[in-house]
């Protein structure tokens, strides 16, 4: 069964006839939009700016700075023991699942913390991202 995406009437009718025709058994999941393309560039080019500010002395990569920010937004991490006894490592923190509303409050909380630590924005001309909302 394909993926529908409810974005008007002719859509609704399409998903309609496919739970008509369903078999018994058939799983169906109807979930909230993920986050957008635009978004995605806008949140990596923040990060971006985030990575280059370096506040509070943090020289940390732009996915370690993202999971920081998850964090703080109450998403969970979860760890796994590494292969060579090492030690644990994360695991998660994929922003791929987040719907729009998560997303766009993830992008205020990095605006939020960059803005108290400095940060120098140049993320809209970078994203594309110039005069649209999160």
């Amino acid at each position: 069964m394909p993926m529908i995406h409810l974005v008007g009437q002719s859509q609704r009718a399409y998903a309609a006839e496919a739970l008509r025709v369903a078999p018994d058994n058939a799983v169906v999941s109807i979930t909230k939009p993920t986050r957008t393309p635009p978004q995605n560039k806008k949140m990596w080019a923040m990060l971006q700016d985030v990575c280059a500010a370096k506040p509070e002395g943090r020289n940390w990569t732009r996915e370690t700075w993202k999971a920081a920010f998850m964090n703080s937004l109450g998403h969970q991490c979860q760890f796994a023991e590494g292969l060579d006894g090492t030690g644990p490592f994360p695991v998660g923190f994929r922003s791929s699942g987040l719907t729009v509303a998560q997303m766009r409050d993830l992008i205020e909380v990095i605006y939020e913390y960059g803005s108290r630590h400095g940060v120098e924005w140049k993320e809209a001309e970078r994203s594309g991202f110039m005069g649209q909302a999160a």
